[in-house]
């Protein structure tokens, strides 16, 4: 027997209210969202992810004879290195790294600051033509201001420094990119008062008048604070006193800090522990230290103490492995450190001691340099060929590359029945 159609229709009112309570419930919740997302999005502007693991490198092309970028980027893939650093905006390397998903940080040079300090249309021009045409394509995760500025002689450049960083960052804002690409300016250790032991290291006096707006800066906008951390260079200031194997990595007795008790039993970390402990004294406890630049030399002049292939595989090596073990500092155990090593080839046009031209991994045809475990375009115990020229086609257009590229068979290359002409696979 049918039930009576009063019932069925309280049923289906009963089950209409309920509905309507269940909307006007979901409407403070839809609000509170809203609330969290904007707070979130805020907290993004600290958390940009400009970093993918632990371990980048710095692609230098102070040279004659490096291989075009497509090639590097081949390489770069070969070797499963994610995280990229150039020195400036090269539109060919800008080209060549579009589509890769590589992340690839580019630096404004510090002769472009003094400029863009005093007319912001300068830091939009620039953002313009480097950075506008290529993102997202081009996987542009973050912006260098400059390098090494402060400590330095030019005290112009400093006092123009934070001018140039606040009208990128407001260019930035105004081309919506603020809170997808990280600013950041690289220091040298120059800007430390003192550096041993680990707790006692502050900033200089004198540079605080620049560094005070800086970290206020991007303690707000979440930035790293990037030093350039060389125990190599350390070292070679005075190899009668520090012990090789504390620099290198390998077993020692390590060093106590007097103050905290912290045991280092490697240079490298004691070095990220005193840029923490600077920040901490200057009032920045909660900004994290990222290694823009570290290596070593794999050759140098006769003054240059330790400058060797064996140091530089010892370092570059236990450097690897020590990062890839995800973790932090005797001081930041939670700060899980990350760098960036110097550097991906060797320039041979680099000024100054012949350390500065053999710090890369790998050599201009692609073969290994200094020896970690990483993979090559060529075997490392290939015969060296003459780099003669030849010319390649690739959808980006031809150009001119070594011979050495030709005669190896490796895998996403295909050749033409002309000896000299290669195509690139894509």
């Amino acid at each position: 027997m049918a039930p009576p159609r009063w019932k069925s229709c309280d049923g289906r009112r009963r089950r209409l209210l309920l509905l309507l309570c269940c909307c006007l419930l979901a409407f403070p919740c839809h609000a509170q969202q809203v609330t969290n997302n904007n707070i979130s999005h805020r907290s993004d502007q600290g958390g940009i992810h400009s970093f993918v693991g632990t371990y980048g490198i710095n692609y230098g092309r102070i040279a004659d004879n490096l291989p075009p970028p497509e090639v590097v980027v081949r390489l770069l893939k070969l070797a499963k290195i994610r995280n990229v650093k150039i020195y400036d905006a090269e539109h060919k390397v800008l080209d060549a790294f579009r589509g890769t998903g590589l992340n690839l940080v580019v630096a404004i040079p510090n002769e472009f600051l003094k400029d863009m300090a005093a007319n912001p249309a300068k830091a939009m021009d620039w953002l313009n033509e480097n950075v506008q045409p290529y993102y997202p394509s081009t996987r542009i995760v973050g912006i260098t201001v400059g390098n090494e500025v402060l400590g330095g002689a030019d005290t112009g450049l400093a006092e123009a420094l934070v001018g140039a960083v606040l009208n990128v960052h407001d260019a930035l804002r105004m081309l919506r990119l603020d809170t997808k690409i990280e600013l950041s300016t690289p220091h040298s250790e120059g800007v430390f008062a003192n550096s041993y032991p680990p707790s006692a290291c502050v900033f200089k006096d004198e540079l605080m008048v620049y560094l005070r707006p800086l970290l206020d800066f991007f303690s707000k906008t979440g930035a790293p604070f990037y030093v350039n951390a060389y125990p190599f260079l350390a070292y070679m200031s005075d190899p009668s006193h520090i012990d090789i194997n504390y620099a290198l990595f390998k077993p020692n007795a390590g060093i106590v800090d007097p103050k905290t008790g912290l045991h280092y039993d490697n240079m490298f970390d004691a070095q990220l522990d005193a840029a923490y402990f600077a920040l901490e004294a200057a009032g920045y406890s909660g900004m994290e230290v990222r290694v823009a630049e570290t290596g070593w030399a794999s050759a140098g002049d006769a003054t240059e103490a330790g400058a060797n292939m064996e140091n530089a595989v010892t370092y570059d090596r236990n450097l690897r492995k020590r990062l890839f073990l995800r973790k932090g500092t005797p001081y930041r155990p939670d700060r899980v450190a990350k760098a960036y090593i110097f550097a991906l080839f060797n320039e041979n046009l680099k000024p100054g001691p012949t350390s500065e031209r053999h710090y890369g991994l790998f050599k201009p045809d692609g073969s290994v340099s200094i020896n970690i475990g990483l993979k090559g375009l060529l075997p490392s115990s290939a015969p060296p060929h003459p780099l003669l020229p030849f010319k390649v086609q690739h959808a980006l257009g031809s150009f001119l590359v070594p011979l050495t590229f030709a005669i190896h068979n490796l895998e996403g290359w295909h050749y033409h029945p002309t000896p000299s002409i290669v195509y690139w696979g894509v």
